[in-house]
């Protein structure tokens, strides 16, 4: 059989949620009752997630009950809590940066718990996207002070999501990935819905562009990117799956300048670039590229075996 690991098709379909979730500034901005984020990031998960498990009509067994609930909580609840405590304290330029070092610390992590280094390759191409977001969005509203607790809700986040990620594969689900994904989507929603209401009270009035924006945050936003970015994960592995997320402020600030009227320049151009190029280098159809003509004698053309995902270079 094909192995489609390293495969274009896989690293577009892994691209997919990262350049979804990128829509959903602009779609909060846009059409979201303002100052609700908890609620907003609930109603995304716990809906979808029981429409899936009713139609999939499969339960977790055993074990599967507490680690679909960690690995909700890491993934989503609690993922999502951290992240808007972060966004509604830091510069929206900060908090982005501060987010964009999650490959680097899911390439800890993985090494911490799965014994995988990383490859050298992934390193640089994590540092130089990491440089990309920062020349990307760092420019815009440093005019505050930095909030400790708004950074220290940033970097949480980030640890959070690189031990779910991690975790995701060492537990290896014992169910297909959409199974798994409506598992983890209703755990997340069952520990975020509390604390909204703890912390934002009752439930806004909607009107109808708000329900359309949080059907659409629900079922493209949660179940098929979170479906799509389980299914990279489980191919890529955590490290280069989590570096093809930096193509989520790429999309968030396309979008911006396209619908929310935002600046765009020389600079935000080569920070995209530089962006783009650091998720392309980590992938294994470009480092085998690149081993290829670091490796390969002057006059020979000999291809070298095409390396595992994440595997050192």
């Amino acid at each position: 059989m094909e192995d489609k690991s390293g495969s274009w098709g896989t690293i577009a379909l892994t691209a997919l949620p990262a350049a979804i979730w990128g829509s959903t500034y602009a779609v909060t901005q846009e059409w979201l009752p303002p100052g609700r984020p908890l609620f907003a990031a609930a109603v995304r998960a716990l809906p979808v997630g029981l429409l899936m498990v009713l139609w999939i009509r499969r339960l977790p067994k055993g074990s599967w009950w507490w680690r679909s609930l960690v690995l909700g909580s890491l993934n989503i609840g609690l993922f999502y809590a951290l992240l808007f405590l972060a966004a509604y304290r830091l510069p929206s330029g900060l908090g982005a940066t501060a987010t964009a070092v999650a490959p680097l610390v899911v390439m800890g992590v993985a090494r911490l718990v799965l014994g995988e280094r990383p490859a050298r390759v992934s390193v640089v191409a994590g540092l130089v996207g990491l440089f990309g977001v920062a020349l990307l969005v760092l420019r815009n509203g440093l005019d505050r002070a930095v909030d400790p607790l708004g950074l220290a809700g940033a970097f949480g986040a980030v640890v959070l999501a690189a031990f779910g990620l991690v975790l995701t594969k060492r537990w290896s689900p014992p169910a297909d990935v959409v199974t798994v994904t409506s598992w983890q989507l209703v755990a997340g929603g069952v520990v975020l819905l509390p604390i909204a209401l703890v912390v934002e009270g009752g439930p806004p009035t909607l009107d109808l562009p708000a329900v359309l924006a949080l059907v659409y945050l629900g079922l493209i936003g949660s179940g098929l990117a979170y479906v799509l970015w389980f299914r990279g994960l489980s191919l890529l592995g955590p490290t280069s799956a989590s570096i093809v997320g930096l193509v989520n402020p790429v999309v968030g600030v396309a979008l911006g300048v396209v619908f929310l009227g935002e600046s765009f320049g020389p600079v935000h151009a080569v920070a995209m670039a530089v962006i783009l190029g650091s998720v392309l280098a980590a992938q294994a159809p470009v480092r085998l590229w690149i081993l290829a003509r670091v490796r390969m004698p002057l006059g020979r053309h000999r291809a070298p075996a095409q390396p595992a995902p994440d595997c050192p270079a």
